[in-house]
């Protein structure tokens, strides 16, 4: 058996209960049974809500600073590249041995980023002062 409420409702508020009470196959009971179930549902819905926009600032915040460093980091890339095609003459075509030195230090310089990603350490440390 289910539990007996006695509620009081204003005269506009009963009006309208009444004419959606009118419509076959509904009941005042399931109707403001369906409508405190909504309302009940929406309030836990809003603390969720208002938990989750705690987390979400914090993240934006987060992913903010993580954008300005990226922006940092590639304008200092940018810069280093610049500068180095300006200072560096190019080899000539025909001084393979050149190139294979070059290419050389380059795969070097690849492996050395390799080790470094891989390792619990950067090159940089995280105030910016360089590691031992």
């Amino acid at each position: 058996m289910k539990p007996r409420h006695h509620l009081y409702l204003d005269d506009d508020l009963t009006a309208q209960l009444d004419a959606l009470a009118a419509k076959p196959g509904t009941s005042k009971s399931a109707i403001v049974a369906d409508a405190l179930r909504q309302y009940l549902g929406r309030r836990g819905a809003r603390e969720l809500d208002e938990a989750l926009r705690i987390r979400l600032d914090r993240q934006s915040r987060q992913l903010e600073r993580i954008e300005r460093d990226v922006q940092v980091l590639l304008e200092s890339v940018a810069l280093f590249v610049r500068y180095q095609l300006t200072v560096t003459a190019p080899l000539p075509e025909p001084d393979k041995a050149a190139r294979a030195i070059g290419q050389e230090r380059f795969q070097k310089f690849i492996d050395q980023v390799g080790r470094q990603m891989a390792a619990p350490s950067r090159t940089l440390g995280r105030s910016g002062e360089a590691s031992p």
